[in-house]
């Protein structure tokens, strides 16, 4: 997950991924873009040109930017982890 500690939906979703890594342990690695100038870029590149955070990678290649707790835990349905 790519994100800074300012970003109030990058909290939210941490939230959410934390809770969920509790009860199904999940994990995830959180890249603050801020600290890190090749993983701004990097979000820069994932979203065709903008800075929107957070950018959350998935094993299957894909991606989530900005995404609502629904759809983030859909994801996580749809990818048998939770």
């Amino acid at each position: 997950m790519y994100g800074a500690e300012w970003c109030g939906d990058c909290q939210r979703s941490m939230a959410l991924l934390d809770a969920l890594g509790a009860t199904h342990q999940l994990k995830y690695t959180y890249i603050d873009i801020e600290a890190d100038p090749a993983a701004a870029a990097r979000v820069i590149e994932i979203n065709g040109g903008m800075r929107s955070i957070p950018v959350i990678c998935f094993p299957d290649g894909t991606h989530l930017t900005e995404p609502s707790d629904h759809a983030l835990r859909e994801k996580l349905i749809e990818l048998n982890v939770i």
